[in-house]
């Protein structure tokens, strides 16, 4: 026990991923009993976001003292972010064109992906029809009820109403607006505090989650879908560990082993929860403390990040779009290709940090380029495993924009 306690956490978490997956292997489909006990760390972390986001973000916000100085960082913010994502997916585009792995499926194999999971598909199908266009997904940024916001965590209408009332408070004389700011301070301070309780659970749930996926989707679908899942694994680690610290590295000037070493909680967090949201309160700490970010460019640039920044995700789904399409023998040309970059790039911004959601957006990018939507049952079977890698590339790209601006204010 005594060396347990003394072992760091980034540690323990590793350990929890090894054994859970060698538990899910070797017990089955029994494993997924210990789905609750992940679904409980997971709530516990999900329940802190909205708090820490609002209060972070509301005195971020307020704390800039300067509307200009606002719109300055908000501008750097969403430059890097729809940077990087259109990056990623052009580098999904030009893995998946080089490799073809559609085509290296057989027939056989094609109809069975597809009645093991049509069912799956039909019911991510019914929530694509619900779906409102990008135009309307702006406009819903604006909430016309604001506890209604918070109920249904709507993440982008919370950040809304936090900037909002964070620059109308800078607005106010300071001795007028001052007791409000010091009490959110006090509610970031002690959402931080609660996550630091919660991540000692980590490495339980960590296991548990990891143990209740292998056990519930074992092997057999990801040996299926080898190719096809090699070519989304590849393209996200050149984004992910090469172009991401890269751009830290020429722009903040953080060594790039510095930064994927400080970031090492984070990531494994990321990866076995498959949430920007549920790892949004750890990657703010650890971009706080072990970087040295101000909390007021940490507390507007990450919780915004963890809405409308998703590198991964939008990677994964050019990928996932062209592969179906190669699958369905459809080619697509320059103008799908540019259309999947464009579709995939603006839908990320609608996108929540949540497991699986990913599967939402393709199905619109598909519509978008004329593909059968019924082909996402192609590859529903490696979405879980998936999800968790590009979920990294999520979070980490919102650090790596928090790094970025720090240092283009000069406060690192």
């Amino acid at each position: 026990m005594k060396f347990w306690k003394n072992m760091e956490l980034h540690t323990k978490i590793i350990l929890g991923l090894v054994f859970g997956v060698l538990f899910g292997v070797l017990v089955g489909e029994k494993a997924v009993l210990l789905q609750p006990v992940g679904d409980i760390f997971l709530r516990l972390i999900t329940m802190i976001v909205l708090p820490l986001v609002f209060s972070s973000l509301f005195v971020g916000t307020a704390s800039l003292g300067d509307i200009r100085k606002l719109g300055r960082i908000g501008a750097k913010t969403l430059l890097f972010y729809f940077g990087t994502t259109i990056i990623a997916i052009i580098i999904g585009l030009l893995a998946v064109n080089i490799l073809q792995p559609g085509k290296y499926i057989k027939k056989e194999t094609k109809q069975q992906l597809y009645q093991n999971y049509v069912k799956t598909d039909k019911i991510n199908i019914n929530k694509v029809k619900e779906k409102t266009s990008i135009t309307d997904t702006f406009v819903n940024i604006v909430p016309k009820n604001p506890v209604q916001s918070f109920t249904k965590a709507n993440m982008l209408q919370v950040i809304f109403i936090a900037i909002i009332f964070g620059i109308a408070l800078t607005l106010l004389p300071k001795e007028r607006g001052e007791p409000l700011l010091k009490f959110f301070n006090s509610v970031s301070d002690v959402s931080i505090k609660v996550v630091d309780i919660i991540m000692k659970f980590a490495p339980y749930g960590v296991f548990a989650l990891l143990a209740a996926i292998i056990g519930k989707y074992g092997y057999k679908i990801l040996l299926t879908l080898f190719t096809y899942s090699i070519t989304v694994i590849l393209a996200l680690f050149i984004h992910t560990f090469i172009i991401l610290p890269f751009f830290v590295k020429f722009l903040s000037k953080i060594s790039i082993r510095e930064f994927l070493k400080k970031m090492r909680e984070v990531m494994l967090l990321a990866f076995s929860t498959s949430s920007s949201n549920a790892t949004l309160p750890v990657t703010m700490e650890t971009v706080e403390k072990k970087f040295k970010v101000p909390s007021y460019i940490s507390s507007f640039v990450l919780p915004l990040g963890a809405t409308i920044n998703m590198d991964g995700t939008g990677l994964y789904q050019g990928v996932a779009a062209v592969f179906i399409a190669q699958v369905y023998g459809i080619h697509l040309g320059l103008s799908g290709q540019i259309t999947i970059v464009l579709t995939a790039t603006l839908a990320s911004i609608g996108t929540a940090g949540v497991p699986g959601v990913g599967i939402i957006t393709l199905a619109m990018i598909l519509r978008a380029i004329n593909v059968p939507v019924e082909g996402i049952a192609l590859i529903l079977g490696v979405d879980r495993i998936l999800d968790m890698l590009r979920t990294v590339s999520n979070v980490l790209g919102d650090a790596a924009a928090a790094l970025v601006i720090a240092k283009s204010e000069k406060e690192i």
